[in-house]
């Protein structure tokens, strides 16, 4: 069975559920002002065993797999496809017919990336203009390919994370038909993409989980740091452009895809459990993953959170923030930002979600043979009331 909501406007931009900021063909030139000597500038002789070596960092926070259960003899197929190779090869003097061929290959994909990436019209209803825009975004873009064709030139270590996350995926969810191609693109640096757990340039489509390389260069990719990078991702996010993301973001999806957030307008400490619930199954999913990778903060960050996780809590009953439903308060404690002031600038933003996290473990600690598919299911009240979560 296919979930209803994977039926195509399904998950590449939820306009409905998602906030997507796609780049249609009157904002193209403003986002890629600048991108193409940005790119140039760069240090074309990278070194591959440097890339490993982050990719392979064991800075980051521990892994809970201790109690993992053995998944390797789970079979999964998952076919790779670098469409970003595919479509800068296109003959741009006949765009067109260059387009209809690449339909071919990729029937489902290439409709979603030219609508709901590029934010273009259909691709029967490809006029000069829109051929033009898409001439110009080869070109302004085909550094950024270049680069990203570097840091990326094997993928299959970043394939065997994503397999090892979807055989955990079969164990728990045997019923669920996950996506069988990992497909990997170029898209403006624009196409961002919020889900329930945080933001990226990941999505999943009808039949593929789609990966956009232009958010995954690595932290201090020269674009970044430029002030037009800046201006669409400040530090504290661009920090999590790396390839180590590719993976988690592509369980997230999955995790989305099974089970659309449906808390907007809840109270804050709903909306908390909620993330926690989701971050629990992502535990369960990418047992792997370090956690600092699943939570977006650094690892000194939730060190932090874990020391002060009493203060924390304590903070939100004291100041009554439990049961407001005002968007504004909501967001300082479960949307994107550079810290919580309230608990200095060393401490993460989107603390809520810790906090959601820890309740969503005490309760499974009180129910220990709960399924994952009924604990999802579980009301998120319930869950706090029933955890009785009082953190010293």
């Amino acid at each position: 069975m296919r979930y209803k909501h994977r039926q195509l406007t399904r998950v590449f931009v939820r306009h409905k559920h998602r906030q997507v900021m796609a780049t249609n063909i009157r904002g193209l030139k403003s986002v890629k002002k600048n991108i193409t000597a940005l790119i140039i500038n760069l240090n074309r002789s990278i070194n591959m065993k440097k890339i490993i070596h982050l990719l392979l960092l064991p800075i980051l926070f521990s892994c809970n797999n201790n109690n993992a259960p053995d998944v390797s003899d789970i079979k999964i197929g998952l076919q790779t496809n670098r469409f970003e190779k595919d479509f800068f090869a296109i003959d741009t003097n006949h765009i067109l017919p260059s387009l209809q061929q690449l339909h071919k290959k990729y029937p489902s994909f290439l409709p979603d990336y030219l609508e709901n990436i590029l934010g273009l019209p259909p691709l029967n209803d490809t006029g000069r203009a829109t051929q033009e825009a898409i001439r110009k975004f080869i070109s302004d873009y085909k550094p950024l390919k270049d680069s990203a064709a570097k840091i990326f030139s094997d993928m299959d270590p970043i394939r065997e994370d994503i397999v090892t996350g979807l055989k955990y995926v079969k164990h728990y969810f045997p019923k669920y038909q996950a996506p069988g191609k990992l497909i990997t693109f170029i898209g403006p640096m624009d196409a961002y993409f919020e889900g329930s757990l945080g933001g990226y340039g990941d999505v999943i489509t009808t039949d593929a989980l789609a990966v956009g390389l232009q958010l995954h260069l690595g932290k201090n990719f020269t674009v970044y740091k430029s002030e037009m990078g800046q201006a669409l991702y400040p530090a504290y996010i661009s920090r999590r452009f790396s390839p180590d993301y590719i993976p988690v973001n592509c369980i997230k999806n999955i995790i989305d895809d099974m089970f659309p957030d449906q808390t907007t307008g809840k109270h804050l400490v709903i909306q908390m459990v909620e993330k926690g619930k989701r971050l629990y199954l992502l535990d369960k999913l990418a047992p792997f993953i370090p956690d600092s990778l699943k939570t977006g903060y650094t690892g000194n960050q939730l060190t932090g959170c874990y020391k002060n996780e009493g203060l924390i809590w304590n903070y939100f009953l004291t100041n009554g923030l439990l049961y407001s439903n005002d968007p504004g308060t909501i967001k300082n404690y479960i949307g994107e930002s550079p810290n919580t002031p309230e608990f200095g600038d060393g401490a993460p933003g989107n603390i809520g979600l810790f906090t959601g996290w820890q309740i969503v473990k005490k309760y499974m600690d009180k129910n220990p043979v709960l399924t994952l598919d009924s604990l999802m299911k579980t009301d998120s009240k319930r869950i706090f009331e029933d955890s009785k979560y009082r953190p010293k």
